[in-house]
């Protein structure tokens, strides 16, 4: 089973070729308990779908348990768990298959990686630098939410400007209980630091009041 169109595969490829600068390295945390980790198998088939786009791409597997150290290290707490890494590993996560929309998030994370720049406003990036204290963001999402990406994409380079912003992206019908337990009943909703929370694809400049008010 291919998740990538041919016609897409054409059109990513172009872009990648004309963005990328450096190798990024796709790491991914899975289980081989399919009842721990659903999508697991179908999480890794794409991303190596996805690396053979490009040869700056490469695509290292973990297993949660075989390689625990690794799960303690980069904080994998469930599976599927994807990071990014280039010159640096940055501080921001997938958790869940990043499929439907939130895909064309992992394409444009890879370019920021590989960049080592993001798009955010000078302005943004400027205030993100006076943050010294961990801050951690959760964004729930959904594949078919059109409007997730946008929110996953300003919190993820939230992250590659301040590596002690920890961004997740959390899949929020492949983790029903956090859901539940975060009182997810619309995406996107943001939580920073279990405390502060919303809903909906602010505009950087108001997601980052946000940040202001922890």
């Amino acid at each position: 089973m291919e998740f990538i169109k041919n016609e897409d595969k054409i059109e990513i490829k172009k872009l990648l070729d004309s963005k990328l600068t450096n190798d990024v390295n796709i790491i991914i945390f899975t289980s081989k308990d399919k009842s721990k980790c659903m999508y697991c198998k179908e999480a890794v088939a794409l991303l190596k779908e996805l690396s053979v786009l490009n040869s700056k791409l490469k695509v290292t597997e973990y297993d949660v348990v075989e390689n625990l150290k690794e799960a303690k290290f980069m904080g994998i707490d469930k599976v599927p768990a994807i990071i990014l890494g280039g010159k640096t590993i940055y501080n921001l996560y997938y958790f869940g298959i990043p499929t439907g929309y939130e895909f064309a998030s992992l394409i444009e994370d890879i370019i920021d990686v590989s960049t080592g720049q993001t798009r955010l406003s000078d302005a943004t990036k400027k205030a993100l630098k006076k943050f010294n204290n961990p801050i951690d963001i959760k964004i729930f999402v959904t594949p078919t939410c059109p409007w997730c990406p946008k929110a996953v994409r300003t919190a993820h380079q939230f992250s590659i400007e301040n590596n002690k912003i920890k961004s997740s992206m959390i899949e929020a019908t492949e983790f029903p209980e956090l859901s539940q337990n975060y009182g997810v009943m619309a995406v996107p909703k943001i939580i920073i630091n279990d405390k502060e929370s919303f809903e909906g694809a602010q505009p950087e400049e108001v997601f980052l009041k946000y940040l202001s008010n922890i």
